[in-house]
Parts: structure tokens; C-alpha cells; sequence
């Protein structure tokens, strides 16, 4: 492809140089140039690229791409305002706008980004429309799981992504468009068919973030002037600042009058193995919806994914189906076990996010909540102490283990863990080796206890003494299980 047609949709000045060369890729990290390559030089919080554009020259790069002035020599040089916004528009082109063939929704909000696309995949799974996402968990194409850095990656891999959805049947693509994915413009290059704003509270202010939060919530309203349609839960009170200036039809969802889809009489649904909520679902859809993540505030995410999956040709029973049986990888994902109690897997890693998880578990009244969980070596103490303290206040025995102890010693971490835990009257057992905490867990559970393994959720290794090994807690909980069967037999 020529560079003249990769820049089709960008302002652009020819500094030195003609456009009509062919490029081989578009590449933004000189470590990766190839011959023949366009680079563009990016702009980072720590790293500006554009330090790098003559080394990239120099490696085969047959043009760059500038925001400011810099001297190259041996390449043609193009300079544009903004080069992250100049990327999105020639990775989209570089491959073939793969967002004009997908049916593209985004997702933005503080919380619940995750756990909605989730959830959109499973009802349109259901309904026979292949879906591919992009998020927190990685790329997730079929059975297929690529890890990447962001919750919303860099605009090139987003394009490659896309466009290896459709060679692979995805007809769709749910995205988590984070706040910093958009200032960055990560998602630019397309308009979204869908945009959905899910809630918003502080988060990501400071560093190399927000400097407020004015400017968090802006970014996050600008998804509604890059999609089609928004859809809005008219419950948060952010709801008409997301709005401001936006450009797209508005649909809106929640537990409010005015809502145009509503949900009321939510109720909590537990079972060994299954914990859940339900909810009466009315105005676009007339139906009773049960879906099985924990906590009330399910039904937002809930109410989100049925408000853009009714715009596909799916069907009542699909859309009950897809949330009855919605797993979300490290979310208070469900485990199967063979006894009468439940056991989770959760992300949760800090105090805040284990006070809500654990929180949320104690609504469904368990017969003992066990909280399995360790703290991250070099890292402040203080989250430590936090986490002890918040477990022994809400568990009614934690098990304190390793997780990713780095180069410290766990059983440093696990002291300072145990300090907090004595400002409670909260049980506790420590047990340093966590697949052996996992498998005291099983062997002592009893009838209702709900068991929730916190800290690793998606995370598939260790990280101990400089070195990162594999280990995923479901493949542990298998070969406990396993082994509890034959000594059984």
C-alpha cells in the first residue's frame, strides 16, 4: 500500500519526500521497525519517540511520521498535529478498515466495562453472532485469548485485531473504551456502531492519568461523539454530563420511570454453584431476567448488554440464556465443585475491591464466607494492612497465601497481612504455599459456605523470586479435585 493511501484520512504536511512509495507495515515502536516501514513517533508520558526516528531511518524505515520539528535523514518525512491520532487513521487504513464490516460497540464507565462486554458476547454467542473483544482479559476471539497491556490497546493493535476478527467468522466487536484509551485516541480511525456509558466514579486522577476529574469525565463523554447511537443509565448522576455535546442517538436504560429499558423487584439468587440475581425486565423487553454474577449491581450491566443486544436479530430465550449462563474470566467467576458450597475466583487485589466483593458475598447470607487471599511483594505495606484488616472484618475465616511475592519473602508479607488482621476479632490460618491453601480450602469446606480465591483472577503465573511461572487456579482446583476423587474411590 502506498503511503499516499495510508494517509488518506489524515492532515498532513510532506516535510521532505514523496508519498508515492509503498510501505510494508505501519510500525510506532522502533524496536520493531521493519525495511520498507512507515514509524511514527509518539509522544508518551515517559518516552517521546521522536528521539528514536533517525535510529528507525537508519533500520530500514522508508518514512516517519512527526509532530515536531526534527531533522531525519534518508526518509521521506511527514509531519501532522497529533501523531497517536495520525496512527489510528493508518493503522485503520494499513488494515483495510475492518470497523466498516464489524458491528463495533464500545463500552466506557468507571465500572463495569469488563463484565458488560462479557456479557453482550455471551447473548450474541447464543444467538449464532460470532463476537470478538477487546479489554481488560485481552483480545478474546473464539476460544482464543491474546494478552495485551491496556484495557484499551494501542490504536494499531486495535486495527489488527478487528481485522483478524472477521478472517476468523466475528461478525462483532464489543470494546472497552477506557477514558485514557479515547484521551489517547486509541479509538479513533471509526465511528462505533454502539457506544454505551455504564457508570462513573473517581478513578485514574494524577501521574500520568487525569490531572482532574473534569477532564476524566470529558474524555469518557467524547465516546458519545464517535458512535451511532449511545446508550445511557439514566441512573448515574454523571448521565447528562456524558451527554454534553454529544452527536449520536440517545437510548437510555436503568431503574428509573423514564427509562426506555427498566428493570424492577431485583432479588438475589443463590444455590451451591450459582450465585445471581433476578430482575423484571419491561419497556423494550417483557421479561424475567436471571443472570449468574453476584450483587445488585448487576442488573445495570445487565439492563446494558440487553439494551444494544436487542438492536441484533436475537431472540428473548437467547438473551435469557446468554446471562443465565455468563462467565466472566476473574470476576466472581463460579467454579465447578462436587459438595453443597460455591466456590469463586476473583481479581480482587486491594482493600477496596475485596471490601466489594466481599461485601457483595455477604448479601447472600453463606453459612461461612471463606476469603483466600495474598499481597503483591514490593509494593507499599500499607495496601497490606488494609486488605487484613478489611478481610477480618468481613470473612468468617481468611486463609493468608502468597500471590506474585516477587523478590520478598512471603512470609514478611504475610505478617504484615496478619497485623491487620488482629485489629479484628476475624479467624484466620496462614498457609504460605497457596495451591496448599487452595486445597485446605476444599478439603474443610462445608454445606453453604461460599469460597472466594482472591487476588490472581485472570492471571495465569506466579511472580516469586525474580522469575514468573505458569499457574492458573483453575487447573489447581482441577487437580485437587481430582486427586480428593480417587483417594474417594
Amino acid at each position: 500500500m502506498t503511503l499516499e493511501k495510508l494517509l488518506t484520512r489524515v492532515n498532513y504536511t510532506v516535510v521532505s519526500g514523496s508519498t508515492d512509495i509503498e510501505i510494508t507495515d505501519v510500525i510506532y515502536d522502533s524496536r520493531k521497525v521493519i525495511s520498507g516501514c512507515v514509524f511514527v513517533c509518539l509522544v508518551g508520558s515517559a518516552v517521546d519517540s521522536h528521539k528514536f526516528a533517525q535510529d528507525a531511518v537508519d533500520k530500514g524505515a522508508a518514512a516517519v511520521v512527526i509532530s515536531r520539528d526534527i531533522e531525519v535523514k534518508g526518509a521521506v518525512v511527514i509531519k501532522t498535529d497529533d501523531t497517536r491520532k495520525a496512527l489510528a487513521f493508518l493503522s485503520a487504513e494499513y488494515f483495510g478498515n475492518p470497523a466498516d464490516t464489524l458491528t463495533t460497540i464500545g463500552i466506557t464507565g468507571t465500572k463495569g466495562k469488563t463484565t458488560t462486554a462479557s456479557m453482550i458476547r455471551s447473548i450474541l454467542e447464543k444467538g449464532g453472532i460470532r463476537t470478538g473483544v477487546i479489554g481488560t482479559l485481552g483480545i478474546i476471539i473464539g476460544e482464543k485469548h491474546i494478552k495485551t497491556n491496556n484495557t484499551t490497546p494501542e490504536s494499531y493493535e486495535i486495527q489488527k485485531a478487528m481485522r483478524r476478527m472477521i478472517d476468523e467468522g466475528c461478525k462483532c466487536c464489543v470494546m472497552e473504551a477506557s477514558s485514557l484509551g479515547i484521551k489517547w485516541h486509541r479509538t479513533d480511525g471509526f465511528i462505533f456502531d454502539y457506544g454505551i456509558f455504564t457508570n462513573f466514579s473517581h478513578d485514574h486522577i494524577g501521574g500520568a492519568e487525569h490531572p482532574t476529574m473534569e477532564d476524566y469525565c470529558y474524555c469518557k463523554s467524547l465516546l458519545f461523539r464517535q458512535c451511532v447511537t449511545g446508550i445511557m443509565n439514566v441512573d448515574d448522576p454523571a448521565y447528562k454530563k456524558m451527554l454534553e455535546n454529544h452527536t449520536c442517538k440517545v437510548e437510555t436504560y436503568g431503574c428509573s420511570e423514564d427509562a426506555q429499558l427498566r428493570a424492577s423487584g431485583a432479588q438475589l439468587l443463590s444455590r451451591p454453584g450459582y450465585l445471581g440475581v433476578r430482575f423484571e425486565c419491561s419497556g423494550k423487553l417483557e421479561e424475567t431476567i436471571d443472570v449468574a454474577i453476584p450483587g445488585m449491581f448487576t442488573v445495570h450491566n445487565a439492563l446494558a448488554a440487553i439494551a444494544v443486544c436487542l438492536h441484533f436479530d436475537i431472540t428473548p430465550q437467547q438473551i435469557f440464556d446468554g446471562l443465565n449462563e455468563v462467565k466472566v474470566k476473574g470476576r466472581v467467576e463460579s467454579l465447578s465443585v462436587p459438595g453443597n458450597y460455591t466456590l469463586l475466583i476473583d481479581y480482587a487485589h486491594n482493600a477496596v475491591s475485596m471490601e466489594n466483593i466481599l461485601t457483595t458475598l455477604r448479601e447472600y447470607n453463606p453459612n461461612r464466607l471463606i476469603t483466600l487471599f495474598g499481597a503483591g511483594g514490593n509494593r507499599p505495606r500499607d495496601r497490606r494492612f488494609e486488605m487484613g484488616e478489611i478481610s477480618g472484618k468481613l470473612s468468617d475465616l481468611s486463609v493468608i497465601t502468597e500471590d506474585n511475592s516477587r523478590m520478598e519473602d512471603v512470609n514478611d508479607i504475610l505478617s504484615d497481612i496478619e497485623t491487620g488482621l488482629k485489629k479484628t476479632e476475624g479467624k484466620y490460618i496462614k498457609i504460605p504455599d497457596r495451591t496448599d491453601a487452595i486445597r485446605y480450602c476444599i478439603e474443610n469446606a462445608q454445606d453453604g459456605d461460599i469460597i472466594v480465591l482472591a487476588g490472581k483472577g485472570h492471571e495465569d503465573y506466579q511472580d516469586k523470586n525474580g522469575k514468573k511461572t505458569h499457574y492458573d487456579e483453575r487447573e489447581v482446583v482441577d487437580e485437587i479435585l481430582s486427586e480428593k476423587k480417587k483417594a474417594d474411590e
